[in-house]
């Protein structure tokens, strides 16, 4: 009987372990493939010129869709409904892209927070792996952290204040970049084993990485 259990125990164990695994292959592989399909609309949106109210209204959209991809994460309907979520999340930067390109050295800098978010996106993700840390205790510290910023940005809609909108883009790069060593650990214990919600998970740190590390350069560079 003892010897038995220890055999029940350590199977349990290999299945927990080749499981965490698929999750992790499975995520970052759909990862990989929204981010290409999010590029794809974005350059579409810039080709057609969208103005930046359209912009704000598929920003919009893709906030109801992402409530729609949590709710089929678990069925058939999971995946096209995060390729529409990235897809349009990807077509709301258009404007955004297409204002900063057009800057004197709007080119060089978007090409800059891509490397700084490609740098950070793969250095934290491999240091939660290698190390296999256990990054729950961040939880709570990140949720307040980015209500605090959500907050913050709402107000500065209305005061303006660039040092304050500095300030909210670095600690939107800092929480990111908790955020990802956060979901990484989570699927690596077995915190969240639908590969779906962890692709959006995520690709909003991704998503919001880059936009305000994007923000921070620009205006560190003057061009803002």
């Amino acid at each position: 009987m003892e010897n038995r259990s220890v055999y029940n125990v350590a199977g349990s164990g290999v299945d927990s372990v080749v499981s965490t695994n698929k999750v992790l292959k499975n995520t970052y592989m759909l990862l990989g493939m929204t981010l290409l399909f999010s590029a794809f609309t974005a350059g579409v949106s810039m080709a057609m010129g969208l103005p930046a109210g359209a912009g704000l209204i598929l920003t919009l959209v893709g906030f109801g869709l992402l409530f729609v991809v949590h709710k089929m994460a678990d069925t058939a309907k999971g995946l096209p409904a995060i390729f529409a979520f990235t897809g349009v999340m990807g077509a709301s930067i258009g404007p955004m892209l297409s204002h900063y390109l057009a800057m004197p050295n709007g080119p060089a800098l978007v090409m800059q927070a891509l490397g700084g978010t490609a740098v950070v996106f793969f250095g934290l993700s491999a240091y939660a792996l290698t190390t296999r840390k256990d990054f729950s205790f961040m939880g709570g510290f990140l949720m307040v952290g980015l209500i605090v910023a959500v907050v913050a940005m709402i107000a500065n809609i209305f005061l303006a204040i660039p040092a304050l909108s500095l300030t909210i883009s670095a600690a939107v790069i800092m929480i990111m970049s908790g955020l990802i060593l956060f979901d990484t650990s989570r699927i690596i214990h077995g915190g969240e084993t639908n590969y779906i919600r962890a692709t959006v998970g995520l690709y909003l740190n991704i998503y919001n990485l880059f936009i305000h590390m994007l923000h921070l350069l620009t205006a560190l560079g003057g061009d803002d």
